[in-house]
């Protein structure tokens, strides 16, 4: 069995950094990812939340904005939850276990873009070649 999922696009909006009462970060995203059109098609979008742990959710939080461009490399989770009215609600989010950030550091005033930390997030755009998926 399988449960693996690799998108890239823009952040919808700024991520939520929280913690847990044991003090884990977590951080909460939505990306928006083009869909394939042809040419005589209006170009849609889909839309994913995307959860991710620890230093991940940190370093997300820290250096991205709406409008920055990522890849998500993660998993899909299925939870449940109760809505207000007694009703149950089911949600699929991405486990993210990777975020890339894809922008150069310049790109930061118009699209999010990011301060590169001590562990080393390249500052240059990669190629198709850089791209771990």
């Amino acid at each position: 069995m399988l449960n693996r999922v690799t998108l890239v696009g823009r952040l919808t909006r700024d991520p939520e950094l929280r913690r847990t009462q044991s003090g884990v970060a977590v951080t909460n995203f939505t990306i928006a990812v083009d869909n394939r059109f042809s040419r005589d098609q209006e170009r849609t979008a889909s839309f994913f939340n995307v959860v991710c742990w620890n230093q991940t959710a940190e370093n997300v939080a820290k250096f991205m904005k709406k409008g920055s461009l990522v890849g998500v490399d993660g998993r899909l989770e299925q939870r449940s939850y109760d809505r207000r009215d007694g009703s149950r609600g089911q949600v699929i989010e991405v486990i993210a276990d990777q975020v890339v950030f894809l922008e150069p550091k310049n790109a930061g005033e118009e699209t999010g873009g990011y301060e590169p930390d001590e562990q080393g997030y390249q500052e240059e755009t990669p190629t198709e070649d850089d791209l771990p998926f």
